[in-house]
């Protein structure tokens, strides 16, 4: 066999082995997706959006309480976290540039929040705002999603902005305008795709934490709007529901499961969409 024979065979070997491990890995999303589609679909009734929690055997019971307290939540966590995410990206990218100590070691710690686990955390968080006043309560549960969404946003807003030409940036110094509506009217205003979908990308990762709601925000059966208190979230309604023995409750549990998995479904396809769309336009000015 010669050198070329022998480089292809290797070749061929390795794309069958890649499509192989591609089939199987999609296999299995497909089959995950199909059976909470089935039996998402078939849990799904009015009553879900009319009902709070209710015992077993209810008829009267649905997850609205579930959903109140996840848009909750979801809301005040993307509030606190956007401005800071976006303000910290735009120092990094603007202020910081690429040979700052400061905004290296920032970049560095923000990789490492990305990358750490939610359970950490919420434990963080539990010893910080929890333990101390001696309850839980939904303000810890926003602080614990507030932490892990501002590093998506701060990295993404960090990379989009250092896309933007340098020639733009030039181009508005030199009819005189100060930086910052250089930042504001300009700069900002190009990446702005970029960043919504770095926005759009952190809002449904923390859409789907559950590990540091248990340690924070906890859970309630019942709909509660009072942030100081403990307060439903349809991440750990899901899980208790799903993993009860009661069959109306596993029904809710999964009917949970495909909202929750829709809304982020939906969230980071708008976002791949508009990455999409970025890019596009990128290639078309160049």
């Amino acid at each position: 066999m010669t050198h070329t024979e022998k480089r292809v065979l290797i070749n061929k070997i390795v794309m069958v082995l890649s499509s192989l491990s591609a089939v199987i890995g999609i296999s299995f999303l497909l089959w995950i997706l199909t059976i909470l589609v089935i039996n998402g679909v078939d849990a799904l009734s009015w009553n879900i959006f009319v009902f709070e929690g209710a015992p077993p055997g209810y008829e009267e019971s649905g997850l609205k309480h579930a959903l109140i307290g996840q848009a909750l939540l979801i809301g005040f966590a993307t509030l606190f976290g956007v401005p800071l995410g976006v303000l910290a990206g735009t120092y990094l990218s603007e202020y910081g540039g690429m040979k700052s100590k400061l905004a290296n070691i920032i970049r560095d710690v923000s990789d490492i929040m990305m990358s750490a686990p939610s359970i950490v955390i919420g434990s963080f968080v539990y010893a910080i705002f929890v333990a101390p006043f001696g309850h839980f309560s939904g303000w810890a549960g926003i602080i614990a999603l507030t932490i892990i969404m501002v590093p998506i946003i701060l990295r993404t807003t960090d990379d989009m902005l250092q896309l933007v030409p340098t020639t733009l940036r030039e181009a508005a110094f030199a009819l005189g305008a100060p930086k910052y509506k250089v930042i504001m009217q300009v700069v900002l205003r190009g990446a702005k795709t970029g960043i919504l979908t770095g926005i759009l990308l952190g809002v449904a990762r923390v859409s789907g934490e559950t590990a540091p709601l248990l340690f924070t925000s906890f859970n309630d059966n019942f709909l509660n709007t009072d942030l100081s208190e403990p307060i439903a979230s349809l991440t750990v309604t899901m899980f208790n529901y799903a993993t009860s023995p009661y069959e109306d409750w596993q029904k809710l549990g999964w009917a949970a499961a495909f909202i929750l998995s829709m809304f982020i479904l939906t969230l980071n396809i708008l976002g791949r969409v508009l990455l999409m769309k970025r890019k596009n336009t990128s290639s078309k000015s160049k």
